[in-house]
């Protein structure tokens, strides 16, 4: 009872479920609060509804799972597709999870070389010689002349 009271709190948007109420959902396999959960909970929510629909085991879940892996928070995402595979509903779905994979770890690895790259480059621009410096430079000369 107490958890229905949680779950109708956390759909009025006034508490986030914790661990225990999302722990007891998985166990009594409630699949609809878990995606509800992890459609509009917080990010830790969404981290946790995502391990916990992959434990519900049901391929019902599947389309709210891949819209989970594009989620903003890396963690989510990563959860989902841990989700997705353990189902593995379908070769498809394996292939995409695949993909989504190795493009986040080519993101990753371009992101380090980047940094790498420009670690210890110099820039040749200072500020004291940008052109509206000396255009700023230019002008202040021209007024210091007397006018005739």
């Amino acid at each position: 009872m107490l958890h229905n009271i949680t779950y109708l709190l956390f759909k009025l948007k006034v508490r986030q479920p914790s661990e225990n109420d999302i722990a007891l959902w998985m166990d009594t396999k409630d699949v609809l609060k878990l995606e509800y959960a992890l459609k509009h909970g917080n990010y830790n929510t969404r981290k946790l509804a995502a391990e916990a629909l992959e434990h519900a085991g049901q391929c019902s879940s599947v389309p709210v799972l891949l819209h989970a892996i594009n989620d903003s928070v890396q963690n989510v995402s990563i959860a989902a597709l841990n989700a997705l595979e353990a189902l593995g509903c379908g070769d498809n779905l394996v292939i995409s999870i695949t993909k989504k994979r190795f493009n986040w770890v080519k993101e990753l690895r371009d992101k380090e070389a980047k940094q790498e790259a420009n670690k210890d480059k110099k820039y040749t621009i200072y500020r004291w010689e940008r052109a509206s410096k000396k255009s700023f430079d230019r002008v202040k000369e021209q007024l210091k002349r007397p006018m005739h």
